[in-house]
C-alpha cells in the first residue's frame, strides 16, 4: 500500500516535469500535482554551448529547484527506484511507496560515459572535454581558447541524444576561434565523426550542413562510432562499419577531443514494465497523445517518451499542453486526442553572429515557425539562440505559456502573399 498519494504523480523535475506541472495548475489551478526530484538544482543544459563559447557564465544556466518548481505544487525529494503500475505506485530510493492516479514519466535521459573505454579516466583532462556535462562546459571554452593547433576531432554516438545539432555547434565555434586567434589564427584540422548516415535526419538541412562543413574546410566522417580513448597519448579510436565494406578499425590522434556520449533511456525505465522493450529503454507512448498504450493511466513527455523525433526543449514545449489536456481528460473520464505531431527544433549555431534554425515534425520536413525559409543561416536566429531562448526557457517555457509561434498564425496568410515563404514543404500550422 502506498504511503503517500497524489492525483497526478510526475517523475522527474527537470524540464519537462517542469513545464508539464506548470500546465496542468495552468488549465486546473486547484488540481493536486506533485513532482519527485531528487537534485535541488535545475540547469539550463542548452546553454552550456553559450558557456564553452564563451557568450555567458556558467552560473546563468543554472537555479534552485525551488525556485522553478511550480506554485502549489508539491514537491517530493526524492530519486525512483522502480514504477509499479499494475498497482498505480512508485517507489522512491529511501523505501516510500508512492500512489497515484495519473503518473507521468519526465525522467530524462542517461549520459553513458562509461560506455567508451577509458573515457571516464581523461575527462577534463588531456584536451577530451564535452558541451554535455556542466563542469566540462567550463573545461570546453578552456581548451578553445587554449588550443595551440593541431588536430581536433568531434563525435556523434551511434544513440539517439538530446539535441542532435549540438555536436557540430560546438565544432563550428571552434573552427571560428582558431581560424580567429591573434588575427592570423592557428594552424588546424577539424574531424567531425559520427557514427550516423547523414549530419541530421532531415534531408534538407543535412544536405545544408555538409555544405557548411565544406565551406570551412571541416572534415566529416560517417559511420565512425568512438568506442575507446587514451587521454594520455591522444589517441582516439572508433569502429568502423561502412554499409558493404567489413567492419573495421581506426585509431585517430587528436589534440582536442569533443566526445558527445552515448545516451539511453535511464536504467529505472529500461528495467520498468512502461518500457518498450529492455533493449530500447523509453517509455512507451502514443506518439500524438504521450498516453501509454498498456497502462492509459501512464503518460511521458520528454526525452524519456518513445515520441518518433528529435529530444530537444522545444519537443516537450510543444508536447506539454498536448499532454496536460489528455491527463486532464483521463482524470474525468474522456478519451485522450491526438494533438502533438512530432515538432521538435534545434538552433545550429554556426558562427558567433548566425544560428540555422532546424524545425521539423513527424514528416522529416523543414517547418517554420517565423514566416521564413528555415534552411537558412540568419543573424536574428543567432540573437534569439544567445538572448531569446534563454528568457523564454526560464520565463514562459518553465511556467506554462503558450509557444510564440502561436502570435504569428494570424500573419501567415499575409506572409504568403508577400512571397516570404516561398519553400517548398509547407510550413507548420
Amino acid at each position: 500500500m502506498a504511503e503517500l498519494h497524489a492525483r497526478v504523480l510526475i517523475a522527474g523535475g527537470g524540464t519537462g516535469g517542469i513545464t508539464l506541472a506548470s500546465w496542468l495548475r495552468r488549465l486546473r489551478p486547484d488540481l493536486e500535482v506533485a513532482v519527485i526530484e531528487p537534485s535541488p538544482f535545475h540547469d539550463y543544459q542548452s546553454g552550456w554551448v553559450l558557456v564553452a563559447g564563451g557568450f555567458v557564465d556558467l552560473a546563468s544556466t543554472r537555479r534552485q529547484e525551488a525556485a522553478v518548481m511550480p506554485p502549489g505544487v508539491r514537491w517530493i525529494h526524492g530519486a525512483v527506484a522502480a514504477f509499479d503500475p499494475d498497482h498505480d505506485a512508485v517507489e522512491l530510493a529511501d523505501g516510500r511507496r508512492l500512489g497515484y492516479d495519473v503518473l507521468v514519466v519526465a525522467l530524462g535521459l542517461q549520459l553513458n560515459w562509461s560506455a567508451v573505454r577509458g573515457l571516464d579516466a581523461c575527462l577534463g583532462r588531456h584536451g577530451v572535454t564535452s558541451i554535455y556535462s556542466r563542469p566540462l562546459a567550463s573545461y570546453t571554452r578552456h581548451c578553445l581558447e587554449t588550443f595551440q593547433g593541431g588536430t581536433a576531432v568531434f563525435t556523434h554516438p551511434a544513440t539517439p541524444i538530446k539535441c542532435g545539432g549540438a555536436p557540430q555547434k560546438i565544432m563550428h565555434l571552434a573552427d571560428q576561434r582558431f581560424k580567429a586567434r591573434s588575427g592570423v589564427g592557428v594552424r588546424s584540422r577539424l574531424l567531425f565523426c559520427t557514427a550516423q548516415p547523414a549530419l541530421f535526419p532531415v534531408a534538407a538541412y543535412s544536405e545544408r550542413m555538409v555544405a557548411i562543413a565544406a565551406e570551412r574546410g571541416e572534415e566529416v566522417r560517417y559511420h565512425h562510432e568512438l568506442v575507446a580513448v587514451n587521454g594520455a597519448e591522444r589517441m582516439a579510436t572508433f569502429r568502423v562499419a561502412e554499409p558493404g565494406q567489413p567492419e573495421r578499425e581506426e585509431v585517430i590522434g587528436f589534440d582536442l577531443l569533443h566526445v558527445v556520449p552515448p545516451m539511453a533511456a535511464p536504467e529505472v525505465v529500461a528495467r520498468s514494465p512502461l518500457a518498450v522493450n529492455p533493449e530500447e529503454g523509453w517509455v512507451e507512448v502514443d506518439p500524438r497523445t504521450g498516453q501509454h498504450p498498456r497502462y492509459p493511466h501512464v503518460f511521458a513527455i520528454g526525452d524519456v517518451g518513445s515520441f518518433p523525433t528529435a529530444k530537444t526543449a522545444a519537443a516537450v514545449r510543444l508536447q506539454a499542453p498536448v499532454v496536460a489536456a489528455n491527463v486532464l481528460a483521463v482524470l474525468e473520464g474522456r478519451a485522450p486526442q491526438p494533438g502533438y505531431d512530432g515538432y521538435s527544433a534545434c538552433p545550429l549555431i554556426t558562427s558567433d553572429h548566425s544560428v540555422m534554425l532546424l524545425e521539423f515534425d513527424y514528416r522529416q520536413q523543414p517547418v517554420s515557425s517565423f514566416l521564413v525559409n528555415p534552411v537558412k543561416e540568419r543573424w536574428f536566429t543567432w540573437l534569439l539562440e544567445r538572448f531569446g531562448f534563454p528568457w523564454i526557457y526560464w520565463n514562459r517555457m518553465l511556467t506554462g505559456q503558450p509557444h510564440e509561434a502561436a502570435y504569428l498564425k494570424p500573419f501567415e496568410g499575409i506572409a504568403r502573399r508577400l512571397g516570404l515563404m516561398r519553400w517548398q514543404n509547407k510550413p507548420r500550422h
